[in-house]
């Protein structure tokens, strides 16, 4: 499947441990993972406490889960899963060194130089 993007994406998870995340529901305000659709791929940020990770994970309907394909990122400065401890937060996000915007191509060229 492809790669989705969709704004305004966040749920809460109790998962523990380093595994596949199941989803809570969308938090206050928000939409849910199933605006991805169901085994497309998505960029995500996990924010358990002060630690977080980013990565790229697939998003399945039934049981509404979310796998954490390949981290890219995480608070620590590596590539490793983060421990969820449950109580966290994921939403989906743009990782910045995958964003091929330069500006110039928005008209502000003015701006970026």
């Amino acid at each position: 499947m492809g790669l989705i993007l969709k704004d305004r994406i966040k749920e809460t998870s109790s998962t523990t441990g380093q595994g596949t995340l199941t989803l809570g529901g969308a938090a206050n305000g928000f939409r849910s993972f199933a605006d991805i659709g169901d085994g497309n791929i998505t960029y995500y940020c996990i924010v358990d406490g002060n630690t977080f990770e980013v990565g790229v994970g697939t998003y399945t309907a039934s049981g509404t889960t979310l796998s954490r394909d390949t981290v890219l990122q995480t608070s620590a400065g590596n590539t490793t899963k983060i421990t969820c401890t449950g109580n966290q937060e994921v939403f989906v996000t743009q990782p910045a060194d995958k964003n091929a915007h330069n500006g110039k191509a928005y008209g502000y060229a003015n701006l970026f130089g």
